[in-house]
């Protein structure tokens, strides 16, 4: 009787065993799979279309990587996150979309940062790279800044900025249309920019940056965007101004040759280093 008793013991045991294992929930194949990927930011009154098409080219016409996580981020900061990664493997795309799109570099970057904290705390994610467009730029730039705990956050390998007007928007008219909050903070010599720079020391020494403008955008202005050199350190950023007077603001996340430069630069090192 003892015997049986055993038996039937270690049969029960085996058998819960079993069941643990095909139904105690395990993280996702996905998960396992974003790796260290590249998170792009939209700038002012932007929406899905901003990085939208250029993440399509990216997966569907070249081939260099997937596009995993959409995080939609509410008026009040709430976290809606759509995960399409379904097994896809590196390299991996994250789109950010603020759904209040002229809130401040203040709201913004705080923003940004509880994106990369949910990454850090769902996915694993220990590095990131961030692409900006226009205002994007900035606010990237600010959050890496200001949100810095390894504890909490991705740490920030590289960081490209796309016609980011680190001096501001040069354009008096530009203003007399938009007044909001982000448009203050756009302002030439607006405090929100003279705290950009002036936290030029909080910006890490391994952060690898490339600054992309161009002659023809009439928003982000080649000496605004270039205004970055006075803010990090000599030899941490690549710059390149395309010379085209045809190539303005809105075009500048729509060209083929930016495509080039981004995928270029991320490929340029390893990551992980």
């Amino acid at each position: 009787m003892v015997k049986k008793h055993i038996i039937s013991t270690v049969s029960l045991l085996a058998i819960i065993s079993i069941i643990l294992v095909v139904y105690i929930p395990k993280e996702t194949k996905s998960e396992q799979n974003i790796g260290n990927p590249t998170v792009f930011v939209h700038g002012y009154k932007g929406t899905y279309n901003s990085f939208g098409n250029m993440l399509n080219r990216f997966e569907y016409r070249y081939g260099w990587g997937n596009k995993v996580l959409i995080y939609r981020v509410s008026p009040q900061g709430r976290i809606n996150v759509t995960n399409l990664s379904k097994g896809k493997t590196e390299p991996a795309f994250v789109q950010v979309i603020f759904e209040n799109n002229r809130a401040s570099f203040l709201d913004t970057s705080m923003w940004l940062a509880s994106v990369l904290s949910h990454m850090k705390e769902t996915y694993h994610i220990d590095m990131v790279n961030l692409v900006g467009h226009s205002m994007g730029g900035l606010v990237a730039l600010k959050s890496i800044q200001e949100y810095q705990d390894k504890k909490q956050y991705p740490r920030v390998a590289k960081l490209i900025t796309i016609g980011s007007p680190f001096d501001g928007i040069y354009s008096k008219p530009y203003f007399q249309i938009h007044r909001d909050a982000a448009a203050t903070d756009l302002k030439p010599n607006s405090a929100a920019l003279q705290t950009i720079h002036e936290n030029k020391h909080m910006i890490p020494k391994g952060l690898d940056i490339l600054n992309i403008g161009s002659t023809g955008d009439l928003v982000a202005m080649p000496e605004s965007v270039q205004s970055l050199r006075s803010i990090v350190r000599k030899g941490q950023m690549r710059k390149k101004m395309i010379e085209d007077n045809m190539l303005g603001h809105s075009e500048l996340h729509e060209n083929t040759q930016v495509d080039k430069l981004i995928h270029s630069f991320l490929q340029s090192q390893d990551a992980t280093q």
